[in-house]
Order: structure tokens, then C-alpha cells, then sequence
């Protein structure tokens, strides 16, 4: 899994990553918290390469800022000692961290052989360190050969073993010696949902597994650079543009050496036909990383002008270039993880990767036994933006893993315990640490109010945020931005995960490009906003956005009354008229994007004006912006009051006044409420004839005032084989927010599970 990504030095990563974890250190005199334990936690940090410490650095930082609970030693060996892969240990000491040992355990040859001499040279070494360090814990990360030392010796030994990214699919023999270092370890730190469902199909404790996130994920979510132009010029020259690169990384397969080779070739050959500055990066040290370095060689690659060849690259610097290049490729770890934090499009080559979660951004090209195919998908991928993937962490990580290590109880037993638990369902845990409630953060766009909840995947409104609409583009943009970053952090509180952002707004939009094309006058501005741009990138999270009515129909269709149905219609009564049409399970957007605006379906030649810019539409009759001008009209007749009714002098009139003056007896108002219903009822029924559903339901605020009025008008009007179909009012209390939240959840259950 190496990624030859490289942690920056000092002055780049320390002040950050100071001021974040400083937020977390806790009071001196607070007592350690469930580990029953009267001393330091002593934490054997061991880390063997570039790649894995830069998942492994900030759990360090984190350990480091907590001198009250924790003891940190740190062993480098590996590749970190190799001057021809940087000597990267100075990393480690320019991050200020005290190496306790240094172990030259690689034997050189980049062959299958050096790799087992390698182990065995580590295997020789590590019991003296681990006796005289005598460590609580080692905290041991991911799939390489030398971390498989790292777990043996230290199970051997009776030490506890903590493993990162434990339970991932990928490819060559990193599978294999990561479900090895699985079985010898203790607890578990898993980066994915389905990860920890692979822990516990292996039988792994459910207790002791953490779902947390990749601990990189907490610098990738945070890295801001706003001179990442002069990294970019300072790697590939001044000439270069942001997104008018490309980054290459491929490393050899070990089990496929010979083929590995030959599509490093391949590659190679493809991106100096596709003519654009390419930074390629060595490869690791595994088997057969000498014979694609000569590769490179053999073309040319270092003198081109088109490329630099590179060892490494600190990792505050990769980040960057990573994050604005047009293209990433290769078969490295990070471009199926950290690079989708950044919606970057990634060529992922051959099978290296294989079984990864990966984001939308990735492309795979399996057999890349041709080099049209990799050209092909260059001019596929090359300059494209994706949303922002938080797949494998939320910028969360290190908070939940120190908070899992202080629960470690040093006095229970150390024989591991192996389970077998039913894996066709979804395993709860027992710890709070553990329960986290996947979740969506839904927005409404109103007419009228603005509004962000979290929802879980129960369809449970965990949290409610409500502000008035603004009425200029800019200040609305920015209070949806605000309101979503403060609901994001409060759900870091509240125990939910955040999978993802789904918006509800009124208007036409694009849900494939996440565009509100225009909107009607109930909200101004809002014409041609791409709305998932810049929650993307603010959120880090993928984004999607649609219709209100729309999402209404989603909300009844995965919490409602349409569940389970194939084909039926919700109308959406509010401040305008909206609606959804579910046919065949699916949700129909039409060819312009303009199905289902039902509340502009034309009831009367001869209507009121409406806002869509005709007249007679149902909306111009039944929408609460209608009932409020007819309200408006009788109040200043001194027509709406009747007895035990007032409206303060500060006051609007509003449709509300109106219902409740027809409640009291007032036959105008009564009158009115039968017309605006009747216009309804006869909307719906023009839906039963054209759409023949199995089920309407009408949502709303002002649904379950017109439901008896529309049944009327149905069984007057209607052909006599649609005047069974049943209508309904809604059950559901907040259908735009939930249906926002549907886009999520759904989405997302389809990835995980």
C-alpha cells in the first residue's frame, strides 16, 4: 500500500496539526476514562515507510498532546533508513518526535527473496526493542511485510497490538498479510463501514473494532494552502497550470511482477503521447520496484520535458499538487482514498487496488494490457471535477482512536477472543465510541425559511436548524454554507456520521450537475447556482441536489406512504405547489429537467395570474401564497374577521387567518377554501388520467385541509377505473428535508452495502 506520500516538515504540519489536537487535550486532572488503569497508557508507535506514517503521524500528534494518559515510544525501520528512498526518518525528527530505535531490517535486492530475508532480519532484531521498551500497546498500521514483523514479534510477546486499516480489500499479496496481521491483533481500527463487517466475518471481537476513518483524513479535510500555485511551480516547473497536470504513481506487483512491468511500460508510453507535464513518482521497495525504475530510464522519462521524476514529495506538498492536478494515475493506494477528499479524477491501472471502495472519481482500468486503453481513459478523466468523497474518514479519526486507546483495560485477559456472529445484518456496538448513527445533512430551501437538519437512516430528525430565506444570492449562499459547517461539527457531538449533503430547492434544476437552472419567484436570485460546488468543497462531502416536490415523492418512497409502491404522485402544498411522480420505482425528471411541476398545470382559462407567468395553474388557487392574497383581499373589505378571531397591527395577514376564519364560520373564507380545493381536486385528477398512479398523497401544510374537497372532486370528475385510487395525506412531518436526506442514504447504502 506504500503511496510515497511524505509528511511536511515542522514548520508546514506542526502548527496545524498543534492547534487541532490542542482543541482536544483534556484537563489535567481528569482520571483516566474506562481503562480501570492507574498509570500512562506506554504506546509503542512502529512505523516502517513513507506511506504508513502518514497515517500514523497524526495519532502520534494526538498521543503527544496528551502527555497525562499516554507514554509515546517510536521505532522507525524499514525503508525509512534507505538513503535511495529519502531517509525519510528526518521526517519523523522534523515533526519532533524523539526516535527511540532505529532498526536496519531491508535487505536490497527488490526481489521476492529480499522481501522474506527482509521479515526475517526485522523478526531477528525486534525482540531486543520490544524487551527493553516493554510497551503497553504497539500500534501497528496496514499490509506491508515489515508490519507483518512488527505482529508477530510483538503477539509472540504477549504485547497488545493495535491495527490500522485493518478488514480493506485490495489486491496482490498486501491482502493476505494484512488479514494475517488481523488475526494477531487485539483491537482494531477499520477506515470503512464495509471494512468492519469484513472484521466481523472474520470473527473478530465486535467490541474491540473502531469504525474511525482514515487518520489522514484529518490533515486531507484541513489542508488549505492558498499558494499552492507556487508548490505546483516549484515541482513541475513555472509554466505550468492548476488541473493542466497530471500525477503518475505506480509501484510493482508482487505477485504479478513480469505483467506489473509491462504496464509501467504502457503507461509511460501513453502519457508522453498524451502531452501534458506529468509528475511521476518512484516506486516503493517491493519486488520489482529496480526493474521500473529502469524502465523510466530506459525512456527517458528523467530528461523529458515533459516529466519529473521524483522520490518523494512531503506530504503537505503532495497534497496540494494532488488536489489541483487534472489527473491522477498509477495503481497507489492514495489515489483510490485520499485523493477522492479532493474530487481529483484517478486512473487506477491493473489489479493492485482491486476490491478498494473507491469514489466516483476513480476510473478502473483493469486489463491495461494496451496503451490506446490508457490513453483512452486520460482523455476520459483528464480536467474533469467530481464531488468531494469522504468514503474512507470525516476529519475525525484521531479523536475517536484516542478515546477507543483509553478505554483499552490492561487487567482483562490477553487471549484474543474470536466471534461468530450473524453477518447478514448490521451488528450494533455496546460502547458509545462505537455507536455512531449514520446520518445525512439535509437542506430546504423554502420560499419562506431555510432550513438544515441532520437525518439519520431511520428517517429521524436528529436536529433541526431554521433561519428566514434570505433575499439576495450572496447572503444566502453563505448562510446555507454556515448553517451546514455548524450542523456538521454539532453531529461530530451528537455521535453521527455524516455520509453525504442532499439539498431541497424550489425551481428547475439539474440534478445531474447539481445546478438549480431557475427558480420561480418565490425565491430570487437563484437562477444558474451551482449549488454542489461549493458545499463540496467546503464540506468535503459528495452533494446532491433536486426539487422540492421531487424530493417529497423520495421522502414517501423511502420513509412514507410510497414505500414499496411502484408507481405513485405527491403534491406538495406550501407556500407554492410542487410535486413528484415515482414510476416503476424510479423518480422521473424529464428531458429538461421539468417533470412534475404540477402546481402549473392549468385548471381555468380564465384564473387568477400566477407567479409562473400564466394563469389558472392549481398554484395561482391552492398555494398558501394564493390563500394569503385572497386573505389579504377580505381583510381590507373588513371581510375576514369573525368573532374570537384578531390580527395584532404588526402582523401580516397570512393563509392561516384565513383557514382559521373558515374554521369559525366565515362563509367567504369557506368559499375560498372550496375553490382552492376544487382547483386541487381537479389537478389530481388530470393526474389520474395521464399517469394512472397506484397512490397520491398529499403533503403539506395545507394538505389535510383540502383532502376531503379533492375526494369530492375525484368522484365527480374522474373516469370511473381511476376513482378507486386511493389519496392520502402525508404522514410524514418534514417531506423536503427528508427527502433531501433520501438522496444521501440511499446513495450511500448502495456504495456501502
Amino acid at each position: 500500500m506504500e503511496t510515497n506520500m511524505y509528511l511536511p516538515k515542522e514548520s508546514c504540519y506542526l502548527g496545524p496539526h498543534e492547534l487541532y489536537f490542542k482543541k482536544l487535550s483534556k484537563p489535567k486532572n481528569q482520571v483516566m476514562e474506562k481503562n480501570g488503569n492507574n498509570r500512562k497508557l506506554r504506546v509503542c508507535v512502529a512505523t516502517c515507510n513513507r506511506a504508513d506514517y502518514s497515517k500514523l503521524a497524526p495519532i502520534m500528534f494526538g498521543i503527544k498532546t496528551e502527555p497525562e494518559f499516554f507514554e509515546l515510544d517510536v521505532v522507525v525501520l524499514g525503508s525509512h533508513l534507505i538513503d535511495d528512498y529519502g531517509n525519510t526518518y528526518r521526517m519523523i525528527e522534523q515533526d519532533d518526535f524523539d526516535i527511540n530505535t532505529r532498526l536496519h531490517t531491508i535487505v536490497r535486492g527488490e526481489d521476492e527473496a529480499a522481501m522474506v530475508e527482509s521479515v526475517g532480519l526485522a523478526l531477528v532484531k525486534l525482540p531486543d526493542v520490544l524487551n527493553r521498551l516493554k510497551p503497553d500497546i504497539m500500534i501497528v498500521h496496514g499490509d506491508r511485510f515489515d508490519a507483518l514483523a512488527l505482529a508477530t514479534s510483538a503477539a509472540l510477546m504477549n504485547i497488545r497490538i493495535l491495527h490500522i486499516e485493518g478488514g480493506e480489500v485490495s489486491g496482490t499479496i498486501d491482502d493476505s498479510i494484512r488479514h494475517a496481521i488481523t488475526k494477531l491483533a487485539h483491537y482494531h481500527v477499520c477506515c470503512t463501514r464495509s471494512a468492519e463487517q469484513h472484521l466481523i466475518s472474520m470473527c473478530e471481537d465486535h467490541d474491540r473494532i473502531l469504525l474511525a476513518g482514515c487518520p489522514s483524513y484529518d490533515k486531507l479535510l484541513s489542508a488549505k494552502n492558498k499558494d499552492y500555485m507556487s508548490i505546483i511551480r516549484m515541482w513541475l516547473g513555472d509554466d505550468v497550470k492548476c488541473k493542466d497536470y497530471i500525477v503518475a504513481l505506480q509501484h510493482p506487483v508482487t505477485t504479478d511482477i513480469k505483467h506489473s512491468i509491462k504496464m509501467f511500460e504502457l503507461t509511460l508510453d501513453a502519457l508522453i503521447s498524451f502531452n501534458k507535464r506529468t509528475l511521476v513518482l518512484f516506486p516503493n521497495i517491493d519486488a520489482g520496484s529496480k526493474e521500473m525504475v529502469r524502465v523510466m530510464r530506459k525512456k527517458g522519462i528523467e530528461h523529458h520535458p515533459n516529466f519529473r521524476a521524483v522520490k518523494h514529495v512531503p506530504f503537505d506538498q503532495f497534497i496540494q499538487l494532488v488536489a489541483h492536478a487534472g489527473c491522477m494515475i498509477g495503481n497507489s493506494s492514495c489515489g483510490v482514498r485520499e485523493v477522492g477528499a479532493f474530487g481529483t479524477p484517478v486512473i487506477n491501472l491493473g489489479t493492485r487496488q482491486i476490491g478498494r471502495e473507491t469514489g466516483e472519481n476513480v476510473l478502473h482500468v483493469r486489463d491495461a494490457d494496451t496503451q490506446d486503453k490508457i490513453l483512452q481513459a486520460l482523455h476520459l478523466q483528464f480536467g474533469k471535477q467530481y464531488p468531494c468523497s469522504k468514503i474512507y474518514g470525516d476529519g475525525n479519526a484521531v479523536p475517536r482512536i484516542l478515546k477507543f486507546l483509553k478505554s483499552i483495560d490492561l487487567q482483562e485477559p490477553l487471549q484474543k477472543k474470536f466471534c461468530f456472529p450473524p453477518v447478514k445484518e448490521n451488528i450494533s456496538q455496546d460502547i458509545d465510541h462505537i455507536l455512531e448513527t449514520l446520518s445525512a445533512l439535509a437542506v430546504d430551501l423554502g420560499g419562506t425559511n431555510l432550513r438544515v437538519a441532520i437525518v439519520s437512516m431511520k428517517g429521524e430528525i436528529v436536529k433541526k436548524y431554521t433561519q428566514f430565506n434570505p433575499k439576495t444570492y450572496e447572503e444566502r449562499i453563505n448562510l446555507i454554507l454556515q448553517m451546514c459547517v455548524e450542523a456538521a461539527a454539532e453531529a461530530v457531538k451528537l455521535n453521527c456520521r455524516i455520509l453525504g449533503v442532499g439539498i431541497s430547492t424550489g425551481g428547475r434544476v439539474n440534478p445531474q450537475e447539481g445546478i438549480v437552472l431557475h427558480s420561480t419567484k418565490l425565491i430570487q436570485e437563484w437562477n444558474s447556482v451551482d449549488l454542489r460546488t461549493p458545499l463540496s468543497d467546503t464540506l468535503h462531502l459528495p452533494v446532491w441536489v433536486d426539487n422540492d416536490g421531487n424530493c417529497a415523492a423520495m421522502a414517501e418512497r423511502k420513509f412514507g406512504q410510497g414505500k414499496g409502491l411502484e408507481n405513485f404522485v405527491t403534491l406538495i402544498t406550501g407556500t407554492g405547489i410542487g410535486g413528484g411522480i415515482i414510476h416503476q420505482h424510479e423518480l422521473i425528471h424529464g428531458s429538461s429537467f421539468c417533470a412534475a411541476e404540477l402546481g402549473h398545470l392549468v385548471v381555468s382559462l380564465d384564473g387568477p395570474d400566477c407567479s409562473c407567468g400564466s394563469h389558472g395553474c392549481i398554484e395561482a388557487y391552492a398555494s398558501g401564497m394564493a390563500l394569503q392574497r385572497e386573505a389579504k383581499k377580505l381583510h381590507d373589505e373588513d371581510l375576514l374577521l369573525v368573532e374570537g378571531m384578531s390580527v395584532p397591527k404588526d402582523e401580516a395577514v397570512s393563509a392561516l387567518h384565513l383557514i382559521q376564519a373558515a374554521k369559525l364560520g366565515n362563509a367567504k373564507a369557506q368559499s375560498i377554501l372550496r375553490t382552492a380545493g376544487t382547483a386541487l381536486g381537479l389537478g389530481v385528477v388530470n393526474i389520474l388520467h395521464t399517469m394512472n398512479p397506484s397512490l397520491v398523497i398529499l403533503s403539506g401544510v395545507l394538505a389535510s385541509h383540502y383532502i376531503h374537497i379533492v375526494k369530492d372532486i375525484i368522484r365527480q370528475q374522474a373516469l370511473s377505473s381511476v376513482q378507486d385510487v386511493d389519496v392520502v395525506v402525508s404522514d410524514l412531518v418534514d417531506p423536503a428535508l427528508l427527502g433531501a436526506a433520501s438522496m444521501v442514504l440511499d446513495y450511500t447504502t448502495r456504495r456501502i452495502h
